[in-house]
């Protein structure tokens, strides 16, 4: 099977490491996991970096933090993962879901605009697919309307708009580490910030609402423990100085894919200017008259793995049932988005020729 992504890590890289905190017997709370947090924070230019157990609880412990509740509302990307969704739900708060542009996959400022209300107390903004383009314009209308700004982030490490790296243009940024991301803990995520106050919250937030005093911990807030422990951060560490050779070849992957599928009729995630794009995940717009599910179902009986882009969250069961405001391009993208296979060695002429083949006999 082509799968869709490969880990760009493997256990030689980290054997020395894990032998060492095996022997420790520190799993948790060491100095990888502080080394990992300050290569985030130096890689991303950001002034304060946490470390979460995915990018699902770093997005709901800064809702917290922003103490959203019931009877707000927060505006969220409609082309994401549920998650993006979820977490404002949990609150008790209502998700309003922007529509996105049918080009970039990404909230539209004007749809952003039209959204606001009173009850507004957040923007989730969702750089789809790694795709951080207009980032700095949707910052700019939650600055004038004086609105948090959360960019969930999780599939956006190594990216950039306007030479200014992810994780460090948002209020708050999210990352997540799944499998499926180009930098992978196994499970895991992070927080980046540049404000003071959020990151005092954040450590409060983050070890179970805990300060230290003197040699014992008062507990002055409520909170968790989303913490990430030391074997999957050394992970992460060996991967971070490789992440601009691996943005640079996924590019490289893209543009081959580009080259043989447009004349067949597919349509390439666009960034806007400035933007510099991890290609987190590589997608088309399915060709005029085609069909995903007829595709992917081909692709699968030629050993090619592949799928959707994501989902319109504004279209999933439980939120058009909910709230009834499905949004149109969030739709389109759900059902005529694909993801295909991107990594170091895919054979891009052998998934090319049979979706060639696929469209040939369609």
């Amino acid at each position: 099977m082509i799968k869709l992504i490969k880990p760009y890590i493997s256990y030689s890289d980290v054997e020395s490491e894990f032998k060492e905190i095996f022997e420790s017997g520190m799993f948790t709370r060491g100095k990888y996991v502080e080394q990992f947090a300050t290569t985030l924070k130096e890689f991303t230019g950001a002034k304060y970096a946490f470390l979460a157990s995915s990018a699902t609880t770093a997005l709901s412990v800064c809702l917290r933090i922003l103490e959203i509740g019931q009877g707000d509302e927060v505006i969220c990307s409609d082309f994401s993962f549920p998650a993006s969704g979820n977490v404002i739900e949990d609150t008790g708060a209502k998700p309003v879901f922007a529509d996105v542009s049918l080009e970039t996959y990404n909230m539209l400022p004007a749809e952003l605009e039209k959204k606001i209300t009173s009850k507004t107390k957040a923007v989730i903004l969702v750089d789809a697919l790694g795709n951080p383009s207009g980032a700095h314009r949707i910052l700019e209308i939650c600055r004038s309307k004086n609105i948090p700004l959360i960019q969930d982030s999780a599939c956006a490490i190594g990216s950039s708009e306007n030479g200014i790296p992810v994780g460090n243009i948002a209020d708050l940024t999210c990352f997540s580490f799944h499998p499926r991301k180009l930098l992978t803990t196994g499970e895991g995520g992070a927080i980046t910030t540049n404000n003071a106050e959020y990151a005092e919250k954040l450590s409060i937030k983050l070890l179970h609402g805990a300060v230290m005093k003197n040699d014992m911990m008062d507990f002055v807030d409520y909170g968790y423990n989303y913490r990430l422990p030391d074997l999957q951060c050394v992970m992460g560490i060996k991967q971070f100085a490789r992440l601009p050779e691996i943005v640079k070849e996924r590019n490289e992957i893209r543009e081959e894919y580009i080259a043989q599928l447009s004349p067949l009729g597919f349509i390439a995630q666009k960034t806007s200017p400035g933007t510099v794009h991890n290609v987190q995940s590589l997608v088309f717009r399915m060709p005029t008259g085609k069909f995903r599910p007829a595709l992917t179902a081909y692709l699968k009986s030629k050993g090619i793995e592949s799928t959707l882009g994501t989902y319109s969250l504004s279209a999933t069961t439980y939120y058009a049932n909910k709230y009834a405001d499905i949004q149109k391009n969030g739709q389109t993208l759900q059902n005529e988005t694909i993801t295909l296979p991107c990594y170091r060695g895919v054979d891009v002429s052998f998934v090319c020729k049979t979706i060639q083949d696929w469209i040939s006999n369609d």
